[in-house]
């Protein structure tokens, strides 16, 4: 249906007179007679009766203003959706149950008034390609993968430190410990189905594994989450990795453990990663609220692979013309959101 001639039809109801209309709309009364009847002519209806007096809807115009008027809405709405600045703030969280997902949460909690777009992209190479065309606002990701840099134009910050836990079944070694370094779990295999080669996530699981001489098995088929508990919970020699605030829930009967590691600790990094001439309101917005509540990694105690990023570009000012305010409730820190795997089986989207 052409919109312009409908959108000429709801001008002409509200002015009562085509030649007012046409005055609206800066055309010619006859352009408006002429668009009006295309419209006629393809809804096989008349809208208006003709008299002496001017123009009046027919039964069937009457009937249609309404959805005519709809459509005028929805035909904004769809622009307003891409229109830069007043599209929502569309953002990468890898997997709606990961822990960066908590942190989009606790952003739009302190700005309510923001909409926002939550995508999942699977791998690095789309998230960043999305970056750069400005499909998407903004990716959490970890940065930089072995050998890979960010292009130009791309800049990213840390965010949140993610650490790790052993996760096993009550006949495992490790069962019973409070905490272990990761240097005991050498020769150990640790489960992770899905661990997709080629993923920042596999590149750094690798890393540990080569650090601290541990197995990471990827073999497969990855059936998400309740089929992994199940089997973890009937072995003796499988464990896997979650992170330290995962809220899993499991059958009584698994008697699951959770072992934190320490001496070091690993830690997965999470980086916010935009386009530096992205002119979204939002976006410093959100990147102001991500490092102000990000305390910093740690100078010891903690591992993570060398080549992730370890410097953060610091907090960018407060607000900015046109930028969205926050509520008056502090939003919760980033480093103590309550988290999700960053990897269930080392795939972050499976969760």
């Amino acid at each position: 249906m052409d919109l312009i001639a409908v959108r000429t039809f709801v001008t002409a109801v509200d002015a009562g007179q085509f030649q007012e209309a046409a005055a609206n709309l800066s055309i010619t009364p006859q352009a408006v007679s002429k668009r009006i009847a295309v419209l006629e002519k393809d809804l096989g209806v008349q809208l208006f009766s003709r008299t002496a007096r001017g123009a009046r809807l027919t039964i069937d115009g009457q009937a249609f203003l309404p959805y005519a008027r709809a459509l005028l809405q929805a035909e904004e709405r769809a622009a307003a959706s891409v229109r830069p600045g007043r599209r929502a703030l569309r953002v990468d969280v890898i997997g709606r149950r990961l822990s960066v997902a908590g942190l989009l949460r606790d952003f739009h909690r302190a700005y309510p008034g923001t909409d926002l777009d939550v995508v999942t992209l699977f791998d690095y190479d789309a998230a960043i390609a999305a970056v750069r065309s400005g499909t998407i606002d903004a990716t959490f990701r970890a940065v930089t993968m072995p050998g890979r840099h960010l292009p130009d134009g791309i800049e990213a910050t840390p965010v949140f430190d993610e650490p790790l836990h052993l996760f096993t079944g009550p006949a495992h070694e490790f069962a019973a410990a409070r905490a272990i370094a990761p240097a005991q779990l050498a020769g150990r295999r640790i489960w992770m189905p899905g661990n997709t080669p080629g993923t920042e996530w596999a590149a750094y699981y690798d890393e540990l594994a080569a650090t601290f001489g541990l197995t990471i098995d990827g073999i497969g088929p990855d059936f998400g989450i309740e089929p992994l508990l199940d089997t973890i919970a009937d072995s003796s020699t499988l464990a896997t990795f979650v992170s330290e605030r995962t809220p899993l829930v499991w059958p009584a009967g698994h008697d699951l453990r959770r072992i934190p590691l320490h001496d070091p600790t690993p830690v997965y990094p999470h980086s916010l990663i935009w386009r530096t001439d992205n002119p979204h309101p939002a976006l410093t917005a959100l990147r102001h609220h991500l490092t102000s509540a990000y305390a910093g990694r740690l100078d010891s105690g903690t591992w993570t692979p060398g080549w992730a990023q370890r410097t953060s570009s610091g907090p960018t000012p407060a607000t900015t013309p046109g930028e969205p305010k926050p509520c008056s409730t502090s939003a919760t820190p980033a480093t103590t959101t309550a988290a999700t795997p960053h990897s269930q089986a080392g795939h972050p989207s499976a969760v």
